[in-house]
């Protein structure tokens, strides 16, 4: 079996528990992370010791709050004040927990679906996506790591040229993956709106609604959008239900390219709102 789990942030035993509400086996199933694995829950370093130790059943994306690890280990970026990651800095294990995290996706597809963190803006298609997406995997697992973490940050260029190089080429690929919610139809990011679907700036669209997009009918599993409430549409999946802050954790049984079942538990660990 092949599930797609939504985002995590730290909260180990509610993966322990959905774990064991699907009877996963590590020989016979396998499980896709759509990102966000630690911080601001409980339990980051037990979630990527946890993750770690499933070996090739378990695929994970790298979420926001993992690139941040990513530059707070680097000493690219400062710990912010509701951060839980701390304890994998500390840990005796860290080098090879980061090492882990570096050789993570930024976009899969498998069993059918394109799996992204949080988006994909409409001039992209399935192999622009995946071929991006393995452009920045290429730098994180790099030895530039460092250099390449300092040139992350901002919100600039806001909007996608195909002829965009370096750094801004880059940046804004990270961005669109791992922090997209509302874009309009001619691929401009907003980053200032974080509500729900129906809070879409003027000229906005939730990113899977835009018009023309060139991913349309390609099935797409994303998370990272706590505040947009499930989706299970035929070829759209919103996996990002809150755990981390109070809600469900949940997990979709996927096969060719379709979902089977949708499987949650409660989150009992609530966290403010806020991602």
């Amino acid at each position: 079996m092949n599930y797609l789990i939504g985002d995590l942030q730290g909260c180990c035993d509610a993966l322990d528990r959905l774990l064991s509400k699907i009877d996963f086996s590590p020989s016979r199933d396998r499980i896709y992370l759509l990102g966000d694995l630690v911080n601001r829950g409980p339990a980051s370093l037990r979630t990527l010791r946890r993750l770690m130790a499933l070996g090739s059943s378990a695929r994970s994306l790298l979420g926001n709050h993992d690139l941040h690890l990513l530059a707070v280990a680097q000493g690219i970026r400062p710990s912010h004040r509701n951060d839980t990651v701390q304890e994998i800095l500390d840990a005796p294990d860290r080098e090879a927990l980061l090492q882990w995290l570096r050789q993570q996706n930024m976009a899969l597809f498998e069993q059918g679906w394109l799996m992204v963190h949080a988006g994909v803006v409409p001039q992209w298609d399935l192999s622009q996506t995946l071929q991006l997406a393995g452009e920045v995997e290429a730098l994180l697992r790099g030895r530039d790591l460092h250099d390449f973490l300092a040139q992350m940050y901002g919100n600039e260029p806001h909007t996608w040229r195909d002829d965009l190089q370096g750094a801004d080429r880059l940046r804004f690929v990270i961005n669109a993956l791992t922090r997209l919610r509302f874009c309009n139809a001619a691929g401009r990011l907003d980053f200032k709106t974080k509500d729900g679907a129906g809070e879409a700036p003027a000229g906005f669209y939730p990113w899977f609604d835009t018009p023309g997009r060139r991913t349309a009918g390609t099935p797409i599993a994303f998370g990272h959008w706590s505040t947009l409430g499930q989706i299970t549409r035929a070829d759209l999946l919103a996996l990002d239900t809150g755990c981390v802050w109070g809600g469900k954790l949940s997990a979709a049984r996927v096969e060719n390219g379709q979902m089977r079942e949708l499987i949650q538990v409660k989150c009992e660990q609530a966290q403010k709102p806020g991602k």
